[in-house]
């Protein structure tokens, strides 16, 4: 770790640091005969480039004798902060630069006050979870990402709609409820960007999405609720939706809908966490 140094990221670091992430996770995907979690590098850069112009998120770089090797992320957009994606150079894997990587968002939480932090990880993967136990994340919950064609169907009595400012209350507390905690400032920016939908039961809200796939995360009062919401996507963003994998009936009537497994996550955490109250669906990083 000669000469180590981790500044913060800056726009200029986009095409670096998004052919960093593309190689990283393609090449630790190949080395597990998985498929690749990017489709194109094109990708990895829109990723990256939405992170680093976000006020919201926090972003880093770590340079090694001069040369970028490594950048973090972490979302601070509510009270529950969530990192990722990490990504290392694979020409210096195991160099101890994904471990002060995530060192130093951990005492950034810290020095914050955060109640508590996140991350998904892949389950192939054991380097990584191994790092992130001894850092002192505990595994929650197991994550099946479901990925194929959008279902574009209605589940009945469960109206999804496009969510508006309005609906921003009655979902914080529905989060609230669920998690114990609210997504505010990642649900206006979905709301805004139009990404977000809500579902209607009984003549109010009982469900609503950021969005389906990666980058979105989705509560419910039942798993209705989820199927109706994952149902009226158009699109995934970034794969499928994370499934809980231990909430069978979603996963079953998943399968029932032509959707398949691409791979199994783990979603983990340290500081802050309530055990869900009712069906739910993590993004990448909440």
């Amino acid at each position: 770790m000669m000469d180590t140094k981790i500044r913060h990221a800056s726009r200029e670091d986009v095409e670096v640091c998004g052919e960093i992430c593309y190689r990283a996770f393609c090449e630790l995907a190949d080395q597990h005969n998985f498929p690749h979690e990017f489709p194109n590098l094109e990708a990895a850069h829109g990723v990256v480039r939405s992170m680093i112009s976000n006020p919201g998120i926090y972003g880093i770089v770590a340079e090694m004798n001069g040369r970028t090797a490594s950048s973090n992320f972490m979302d601070e957009r509510s009270a529950i902060a969530g990192i990722g994606p990490i990504s290392v150079d694979p020409e210096v894997q195991n160099s101890g630069a994904g471990r002060m990587m995530m060192q130093h968002v951990l005492d950034r939480v810290v020095a914050n006050r955060m109640p508590g932090v996140r991350l998904v990880q892949t389950a192939y993967h054991n380097r990584s979870l191994s790092l992130y136990a001894k850092l002192g994340f505990e595994i929650r919950e197991p994550l099946s990402v479901m990925v194929g064609s959008p279902i574009k169907q209605s589940i009945a009595g469960y109206q999804a709609r496009a969510a508006t400012d309005a609906d921003l209350e009655a979902c914080n507390r529905l989060c609230v409820v669920v998690h114990g905690h609210d997504p505010a400032g990642e649900l206006r920016e979905a709301i805004k960007e139009g990404t977000a939908n809500v579902v209607e039961h009984l003549g109010r809200i009982t469900g609503y999405a950021s969005a389906i796939g990666y980058a979105g995360h989705a509560v419910g009062e039942s798993n209705e609720e989820l199927k109706a919401l994952i149902s009226a996507a158009p699109e995934f963003l970034g794969c499928g939706p994370l499934i809980p994998s231990r909430n069978g009936e979603l996963l079953r009537w998943c399968y029932s809908k032509g959707l398949r497994l691409m791979q199994q996550m783990t979603l983990m955490s340290v500081g802050l966490y309530n055990e869900p109250r009712f069906p739910f669906i993590p993004s990448i990083i909440y």
